[in-house]
């Protein structure tokens, strides 16, 4: 007999509670996750998993004290405006747009409370600066609106708009920067900040080019500021579980790791929509251009510059990063010792240079283990993090589950005694992303799905964007040379890892890091 047919002898089927919770709100999903931890509890009473002692994150740090910290933002497009509304800050029209949408609809009224619920921060942002006129002056019409108010409700001083960035990161009024840029402006941007004392949040991947990567390792160590890259997955509980996991050996020699982008969306693939407000007199396309190669006006290269190795470090840089810093958190995988990498533009065939198929290989003799990365622009098959151990494997999205390996050794005589099935889940962790509803793009559901998005702390969904900038806040007011959990080290790690598949890619090889001269051959 099945063992759902002898659960339904008893009562309800586990097959029955999914089905049954999957139709809940929030609490219905968290109430999950609770009902496997009793379960599981019981295993660790019995002796089948003794000694194993999940960590979770115990609730959000404090904030240090100290005095108002002074932002500037460069780049108040999509992302920047995002990282704005991690901080505090959103259009006062946003403000009167979810209180409309939650008057009929529970989901945006989770949303707005949870808005409204998000502690304030101690910052003002004093200065904005875009390319683009239309996001500058909404980027100050966001960091004025400094008391969460609609268009009617009192509004702070507006941030003074810089036309260029090295007029923002030279302002004695800016403490600290925010880069948002496209990424081939991302190191110019945060070497100018860090060059001039700012302390500098930039937004993944780290660098455009090899050259630069050494540069602002260099720069941000010399000069001692404190530095945040932007992987927000490092707030992700989930992550900080299968690290707590995987460092008391449950699952047992970790052999292959599989990683992957799926999406099936123009948005998922970078075809922005373009602001009919756009043009050559409010766009500036020279600062634009900066160190990429020229090309003539383009509304197309602007708001979709990720489709061109001009400005974009492509699914290696942009997606792939996230991914590999999860595992490098989770794992310490560090810079691998060979890449190799290949595919090709297979659907959209729009003029891009940038690859939409993409598949990659990272060897790591000295740990007995390889990670592959496999992505595609179109198709959405569900795919999550795979990491493929001796005793059990690991499936890791924005929940967790650990599968019991058959041929586990140590595992084997409770297999035996029939104690424990194979290829049946040992742990499970659901942290309840039911809360996550009120996602408006396909991009953000593709995040949402990877816990990147949000978190949970003491069983509250919290951004995750949120919790990384105060973290960097954090170290920058305690002033005692504390780095945030992704400096600069690991960035120059995650960067020279994305360089090593990118370059193979483009020489059609495997690369190599010489770690000893510090270089990619």
């Amino acid at each position: 007999m099945k063992k759902d047919e002898q659960n339904d002898k008893k009562g309800i089927s586990r097959r029955d509670m999914l089905a049954g919770l999957a139709s809940l709100p929030v609490l219905g999903a968290l109430g999950y996750g609770l009902f496997l931890h009793t379960s599981e509890r019981n295993k660790y009473k019995s002796g089948l998993l003794k000694g194993i002692k999940p960590v979770l994150p115990s609730g959000i740090p404090p904030l240090v004290d100290g005095p108002v910290l002074r932002l500037g933002v460069v780049g108040t497009g999509g992302r920047g405006m995002y990282i704005m509304k991690a901080l505090g800050f959103v259009l006062p029209e946003r403000i009167d747009e979810w209180k409309s949408r939650a008057a009929t609809d529970k989901y945006w009224r989770d949303y707005l409370d949870e808005f409204m619920a998000q502690e304030q921060l101690n910052v003002r942002v004093t200065a904005v600066c875009d390319v683009f006129g239309k996001h500058a002056a909404e980027g100050m019409a966001a960091g004025s609106n400094l008391y969460r108010n609609g268009q009617s409700g009192e509004m702070a001083d507006v941030p003074r708009r810089y036309l260029t960035y090295q007029e923002l990161c030279a302002s004695p009024d800016v403490d600290a920067v925010i880069v948002a840029t496209p990424d081939h402006l991302h190191i110019p941007v945060a070497l100018e900040a860090a060059r001039n004392g700012k302390h500098v949040y930039c937004e993944k991947p780290l660098s455009w080019t090899v050259e630069e990567t050494f540069e602002a390792r260099k720069v941000v160590k010399d000069t001692g500021i404190v530095f945040q890259l932007g992987h927000q997955g490092r707030q992700t509980e989930s992550y900080q579980v299968a690290k707590s996991l995987i460092e008391q050996d449950v699952i047992g020699k970790i052999s292959l790791i599989e990683v992957c982008t799926n999406r099936n969306d123009p948005n998922g693939a970078w075809v922005y929509d373009i602001d009919p407000e756009a043009n050559e007199n409010t766009i500036d396309w020279k600062q634009f251009i900066g160190p990429a190669p020229w090309h003539e006006f383009s509304l197309e290269r602007f708001f979709r510059w990720r489709c061109w190795w001009d400005y974009s470090t492509g699914l290696s840089g942009d997606l792939f990063t996230h991914e590999y810093d999860a595992l490098n958190q989770i794992l310490g995988l560090g810079i691998p010792h060979s890449a190799m990498a290949s595919g090709g533009i297979y659907f959209y065939k729009d003029g891009r240079t940038v690859p939409d198929v993409l598949n990659m290989a990272f060897e790591y003799p000295e740990r007995d283990l390889t990670l592959l990365y496999s992505a595609t622009l179109s198709s959405e098959k569900n795919r999550g993090k795979s990491i493929m151990a001796h005793d059990a494997w690991m499936e890791l999205d924005e929940t967790l589950t650990v599968y019991l390996d058959r041929s586990s050794t140590r595992y084997k005589d409770q297999i035996e005694k029939g104690l424990l099935e194979p290829n049946k889940p040992i742990f499970s962790y659901v942290p309840g992303q039911d809360k996550i509803d009120a996602i408006t793009t396909p991009t953000e559901k593709y995040f949402a799905g990877r816990g990147l998005l949000y978190t949970y702390r003491d069983g509250k969904a919290v951004d995750t964007t949120h919790l990384h900038l105060r973290e960097w806040l954090n170290c920058i007011r305690l002033n005692n040379g504390t780095q945030p959990s992704c400096d600069i080290d690991q960035a120059f790690e995650e960067a020279i890892t994305a360089h090593m598949g990118t370059i193979s890619y483009h020489e059609k090889r495997r690369t190599f890091w010489d770690a000893i001269n510090e270089r990619i051959v």
